[in-house]
């Protein structure tokens, strides 16, 4: 069974940084993209950053320049350093990856169990 599993969070004052990482567990599989996103009750969810197995990487307009994604692909872990955080980066932070099982065709989509991002002086 694969699972993402995620680690970090909290709360941090204005201006603070946090580091999130997300490790895909298990065996036999393969993982292409993983990306970041976020949730705030009554809203969708967006993304936040995703980075390509070759390493392409885009981010959302508002958080360029503050934050970074990047992965381990040794390790099957994606990571989120968040910088210079403000009130509004409060939210439930989800990794998620495209995984293919070993001996079938197509990629899938798993979610980590989420993380919840406070910036509150």
């Amino acid at each position: 069974q694969v699972q993402l599993v995620e680690s970090g969070g909290g709360l941090v004052q204005p201006g603070g940084s946090l580091r999130l990482s997300c490790a895909a567990s298990g065996s036999g599989f393969s993982i292409a993209d993983m990306g970041w996103f976020r949730q705030t009750p009554g809203k969708q969810r967006e993304l936040v950053a995703g980075i390509s197995s070759d390493g392409r990487i885009n981010y959302r307009d508002s958080v360029k320049g503050r934050f970074t994604i990047s992965r381990d692909n040794a390790k099957n872990t994606v990571y989120l350093q968040l910088n210079s955080l403000k009130p509004e980066d409060t939210a439930v932070y989800y990794c998620n990856a495209g995984i293919k099982r070993l001996g079938t065709s197509s990629y899938y989509d798993y979610w980590g169990q989420g993380s919840q991002v406070t910036v509150s002086s």
